[in-house]
């Protein structure tokens, strides 16, 4: 069966996925197409044109559409929910009564559109809609490669109504334990209090959780934001979570929380800064955030944990890797699978698991997120001929060791390699890679090349033969989805990777997975004594990161990179060194 999966309804992040008769064969984000962070209010054309060229797919030979937004009847303890809490508003709670699926509506319209554009003819493809979190629920689970039965959990903003979801996989099938609606939403204060601190929502979250390292969460307690209850939890929409009149406003712009929230906790931050009293309301909800994910997740999964220790985790959520080590430490859990591309734009992938495994298909472990379009040494010479800068390029007979050489030296390189990952985590794909024991060279890279605040952490790829030594554990860890605590006997030898706590969010690379990228880390061990490299994606602040050979070359002039390889070649400025 192919099947063709498209995400986009709630207005960001829309990507494209395909699967043949189980096979994920592509996916790609529409924001690495069109240039823009996100792509907000977008939906995934130029994504979905991409993955049926990957695939060798006419428009024609698509068996199915799968849409991760579904429609959610009047039956449903959801728009209740939703209208109880609301009634405040009284204008969006008979909304969700009486209208309460406008949205998906409007959104199957605009899929019917997009598959024209594609030339799908739809009297002969099928329009399959998934709710929201039961796509993130597959997008992990069937995706896990856990034969036993495994605990899924997933946390997000919203989807229809659904906030948060806790369920189990048995057999290839997904079922439902207990469900959280809007505005009852962890993720939900989570983003809100992103924006309180001076990042936008659904893209500064996890320089939140950055930030919270270096400030104390006891200083200030903002529990009373989530509240526990016999039923699960309840948030305070008198100060987060909040619509309508509600809102705080500044320059005509609504934020998520209210006037209220200002006057107990000040103003909002500005700036780059990580200051007080700011570093520590970041560390107080990222506390919170752990705290009730890991109370709700002991309380609705425990026993399936206790069986099998196996948990799925997918929702923005999921892409907390603080929260995940916590998990990890879990006794009652033996192995996480957090799904890579845990936000929304992982959504069109699981939308698609979700139309597999329930058509038959058999779906495997993902095992790496080169999903992406990769591109051979004549489109690079093509890209490079064409610079009007006129760069200096050589093609290298020895690509590893010659980049190996330039990063031993303590210079920062653009590594342009293979197929472009899915997902938000560069992976070697189209990563800035630095030498983890080059004094400030992270400090080189966020000033003069990413352009992003100082403080930010960068995160180590690491050998799988000397991964466990550094991270004490031999958990699974290919996707950068878990912080782990660092040996200390290789702190003060990887230090440019050490976080302010004495974690890092660990790549584990495998031969299998990415044999160039592999083949690099053991030589620079050769060269330095570590199998480590430092890894950040390939894109400046606010840019979403690279696709092509020329978005590369944009890149690269438009910051102090000196060296970029670009598969074969070694690409560098007029009156830099050779």
């Amino acid at each position: 069966m192919i099947i063709l999966g498209l995400s986009g309804a709630l207005n960001h992040d829309s990507s494209a996925a395909l699967l043949i008769d189980g096979e994920v064969v592509a996916a790609a984000e529409e924001e690495r197409f069109i240039r823009d962070k996100h792509a907000k209010n977008k939906m995934p054309l130029e994504a979905a044109r991409y993955c049926l060229r990957e695939g060798g797919i006419a428009a024609d030979q698509i068996d199915c559409v799968a849409f991760p937004y579904a429609s959610i009847p009047l039956t449903s303890p959801a728009r209740w929910h939703y209208a109880k809490r609301y009634w405040y508003a009284p204008d969006r709670a008979l909304d969700a009564l009486l209208n309460g699926n406008r949205r998906y509506r409007r959104n199957r319209s605009r899929v019917l559109q997009l598959g024209e554009s594609l030339g799908i003819n739809w009297n002969n493809t099928e329009f399959v809609p998934v709710e929201h979190h039961l796509a993130h629920a597959s997008s992990a689970y069937h995706l896990s490669g856990f034969k036993e039965k495994t605990a899924i959990m997933t946390v997000d903003g919203k989807g229809e109504y659904a906030t948060t979801f806790f369920g189990y996989g048995e057999n290839g099938k997904i079922h439902r334990l207990k469900e959280f609606y809007d505005p009852d939403s962890i993720s939900g204060v989570y983003g809100a209090i992103t924006e309180f601190l001076g990042f936008e929502m659904l893209d500064g979250e996890y320089k939140v959780m950055g930030m919270a390292p270096y400030g104390d969460p006891t200083k200030h307690d903002l529990s009373r934001l989530i509240k526990l209850t016999p039923n699960g939890f309840q948030v305070d929409t008198k100060l987060i979570n909040t619509v309508g009149l509600r809102r705080h406003k500044d320059n005509d712009k609504s934020f998520y929380f209210s006037d209220k929230l200002i006057d107990w906790l000040g103003p909002r931050r500005h700036g780059d800064i990580a200051d007080e009293p700011y570093i520590d309301y970041a560390a107080s909800i990222q506390q919170v955030f752990e705290e009730v994910c890991l109370n709700l997740m002991g309380r609705y999964l425990g026993d399936t944990l206790k069986e099998t220790g196996k948990l799925a985790f997918a929702g923005g959520g999921a892409l907390n890797v603080k929260l995940n080590q916590r998990i990890v430490a879990r006794d009652d859990v033996q192995e996480l699978f957090v799904q890579p591309a845990s936000g929304d734009s992982g959504t069109s992938l699981g939308a698609a698991t979700w139309v597999a495994a329930e058509r038959g298909d058999t779906l495997s472990r993902m095992e790496h997120v080169y999903l992406g379009p990769a591109y051979d040494n004549d489109s690079c010479l093509a890209a490079l001929e064409a610079r009007r800068e006129k760069p200096n390029w050589v093609k290298l007979d020895d690509v590893v060791n010659d980049t190996a050489d330039i990063l031993a030296a303590g210079n920062p390189v653009a590594w342009f390699q293979g197929r472009m990952e899915f997902g938000p985590r560069a992976l070697g794909g189209r990563s800035i890679l630095g030498c983890p024991n080059a004094p400030g060279i992270a400090d080189r890279i966020n000033e003069q090349i990413k352009f992003r605040e100082r403080w930010r952490p960068f995160c180590p790829s690491v050998l799988d033969e000397v991964a466990a030594d550094i991270i004490q554990t031999d958990h699974p860890a290919p996707f950068m989805t878990i912080t782990f605590d660092v040996n200390e006997a290789w702190k003060s030898r990887i230090p440019e990777v050490v976080h302010e706590d004495g974690t890092a969010r660990v790549q584990v690379v495998t031969k299998a997975a990415h044999p160039r990228y592999h083949a690099l880390l053991k030589a620079l061990e050769v060269r330095t004594g570590n199998g480590v490299v430092l890894n950040t994606s390939l894109n400046r602040r606010g840019e979403p990161v690279v696709c092509t050979p020329d978005d590369a070359l944009n890149m690269f002039y438009g910051s102090d990179l000196e060296y970029l390889v670009l598969e074969d070649y070694l690409v560098t400025k007029p009156g830099e060194p050779d």
